[in-house]
């Protein structure tokens, strides 16, 4: 006869790790779905199924948001809302409904991945450093556009294991489960032996197990040598809560200033970041850095023989902080220690009521009552929030390069040649005029109108000639000296391209038309060189071209010579106006002269204006500026003049 819900609702009080009830261990098995086997192949791949929660039937209470929660009462309940996984899926959600909530494993994960948590006072239960941690994984998350909830496609495979392995008695206890942390098994334990070495945890082995917990986040280090004793139950106090022989060894609690408060990250991460600060803070941290390292260290060194003697290993670090652990002479724990054992689930600030609530996690068997059904409904639900895999896209196959061969071993000859026209080129390009001449002295192998070889030429355009290279680099001072001093022929065709072309269309637009359009010197130094203008012409003109061009130029010639004439004849006429329009003036001027002498007084005053200077300004009140001003000029031409003729 099975016992009842009830009864089986007390184990949770009483089964601790070491001390199973035999009845139960006898009948103990584990649950095929915490196997993480992967189920048959389908469209989308399967997540191991997590470890079974309480849900809202039976009044247990639960969690909506937080995949794979524990919570047996509404303490615990309480307690996981109140915890930074809860508050990390929830502003997770808020942020982005679509986000998938992260299991306590890889929650755990994320914490232990920070460079370092943040520093604040010695309480564990301080709110603001909690918020801080949250904060930082939510600014880390943004940063770097990664979605801590959704799993690599290389684990899709094989996915990580629940960090709890569930068995259940469903003959003896119906509809109940009983959760273990697998990080008590020893390393390497299969799903599949999980029963016996749970089994083997309650076989009589040393009087005592020695656990060594240590913690460091924020300058804060917490460690802990515990002996774990297996309870001892009487019979008479069946149904009282038998707490477990659990005695500290050793322990110990310090702080160093390692970090800014309300910013997170350790000096010396800051400083490989963005380099060494010199401010007296950083100089502080980086000390205080230096004190924890050799706090540690000298701690660990202390309690070596203890931690030899553990069982397990317990330690909580971020990853550039796990050297001091193991990373110097003569330490008691080795790197890849088998005992060594990462906490399985989030922690707060290290302190050693914090390190004993770990410890007292660990050691208690979960306890939970779950139909069939809603395991399944519950196993359903969670496959279903697996987010598919992204459809990997085939990349087309990349085509083979063809091996260029090697080319064959020059020898010193031919090797002195390509120095040579190296050289020669690398003075052309660059409109070396002066070195090029003296080279041009020195190598009279090389002519002007030798073919440049194919390895030397400059570019992909094929210029086979010096001209042509010159041309094409915009040399006008390398181009004028190979035209004029050297006789270069510029109607060599360039066989690159559809239609060939001469040195000139090779070169620049701005060099093309200084070439084309000459000024009066160029022309003339260009006009005494005949047999070099004659080779600008692709085709020889024939008599009658030659009688066409010569008569267009008589034409020219004959309408710009009369353009000529009638540009002067209008000159001169223009002149001869001129002139005569000045006579007119002048004999005007000396008509209007003699009249005003006839018109002055002999007798009386002689002086401007005399006494008509009244009746003068009445006589001028109506004229304009401007005949006022030629009137006033004539009076006073005409009493100049007779100032002259009284002399």
């Amino acid at each position: 006869m099975t016992r009842s819900t009830e009864s089986t609702r007390d184990l949770k009080e009483h089964i601790h790790v070491f001390n199973f009830p035999t009845n139960l261990l006898e009948v103990l098995s584990l649950r095929d779905s915490s196997l993480g086997e992967t189920p048959a192949p389908v469209a989308t791949p399967k997540r191991p199924v997590a470890p079974p929660q309480p849900t809202s039937s039976g009044s247990i209470p639960s969690c909506a948001t937080c995949l794979g929660a524990n919570l047996s009462d509404v303490k615990e309940q309480r307690d996981h809302f109140r915890s930074d996984w809860h508050r990390y899926n929830v502003k997770m959600r808020l942020q982005d409904p679509s986000h998938q909530p992260v299991s306590e494993e890889q929650f755990t994960k994320l914490v232990q991945d920070l460079a370092e948590s943040l520093s604040g006072s010695e309480s564990s239960t301080n709110s603001s450093s909690s918020e801080d941690a949250v904060s930082a994984l939510l600014q880390r998350k943004q940063k770097r556009g990664i979605d801590y909830g959704q799993p690599d496609d290389d684990d899709l495979p094989t996915l990580p294991r629940s960090p709890i392995a569930w068995f259940h008695a469903p003959n003896e206890y119906p509809d109940t489960q009983f959760g273990v942390y697998t990080a008590l098994f020893p390393t390497g334990t299969e799903p599949g032996d999980y029963t016996k070495a749970l089994r083997n945890l309650q076989s009589d082995g040393p009087e005592d197990r020695l656990w060594t917990m240590l913690a460091t986040a924020g300058g804060h280090f917490a460690g802990l040598v515990v002996r774990v004793k297996i309870p001892r139950q009487a019979e008479s106090s069946r149904n009282k809560k038998a707490a477990p022989e659990m005695e500290i060894i050793k322990h110990k609690t310090f702080h160093r200033y390692t970090t800014r408060r309300k910013q997170g990250g350790s000096q010396s991460v800051n400083d490989n970041a963005k380099g060494p600060a010199k401010s007296a803070g950083a100089q502080l941290r980086r000390y205080g850095e230096q004190a924890l390292r050799e706090d540690i260290q000298g701690i660990l060194a202390e309690w070596s023989e203890d931690v030899r003697k553990s069982e397990l290993i317990f330690f909580r670090a971020s990853v550039s902080n796990r050297k001091m652990f193991w990373d110097w002479e003569n330490a008691p724990i080795k790197k890849g220690d088998h005992r060594l054992r990462s906490f399985p689930f989030p922690t707060r600030r290290p302190t050693q009521a914090e390190l004993m609530r770990c410890l007292v996690e660990l050691t208690r068997v979960k306890v939970s009552h779950l139909s069939e059904d809603a395991l399944r409904a519950l196993e359903e639900s969670q496959r279903a929030s697996i987010p598919k895999p992204k459809v990997p896209i085939a990349k087309a196959p990349v085509p083979e390069k063809p091996t260029k061969e090697k080319p064959a071993a020059l020898s010193k000859e031919e090797e002195a040649i390509r120095d040579k026209w190296t050289r020669l080129m690398d003075m052309i390009i660059k409109g070396r005029i002066d070195p090029l001449k003296t080279f041009w002295e020195k190598n009279p192998d090389i002519t002007v109108n030798t073919m440049v070889p194919e390895w030397a030429q400059a570019s992909d355009r094929g210029l086979s000639t010096l001209l042509q290279v010159a041309s094409a680099a915009g040399q006008e001072a390398v181009v004028r000296w190979l035209l004029e001093d050297q006789r270069a022929d510029p109607t060599v065709p360039i066989p690159s391209g559809a239609v060939a072309a001469s040195a000139f269309p090779s070169a620049s637009d701005s060099d093309r038309r200084h070439l084309e359009q000459p000024d009066k010197h160029e022309r003339r130094t260009i006009l005494q060189q005949i047999d070099l203008l004659e080779m600008l012409f692709e085709d020889v003109l024939s008599p009658e071209m030659e009688a066409e061009r010569d008569k267009k130029k008589n034409a020219r010639r004959t309408n710009l010579r009369d353009k000529l004439r009638e540009r002067e004849k209008a000159r001169e006429e223009q002149a001869r106006a001129e002139e005569l329009a000045a006579k007119e003036a002048e004999a005007r001027e000396r008509e209007l002269a003699a009249q005003a002498k006839l018109s002055t007084p002999t007798t009386g005053p002689q002086k401007l204006g005399g006494s008509g200077g009244t009746s003068g300004a009445n006589s001028m009140a109506g004229l304009t500026p401007e005949m006022r001003a030629k009137i006033e000029r004539e009076r006073r031409a005409r009493a100049a003049e007779a100032r002259l003729a009284g002399r």
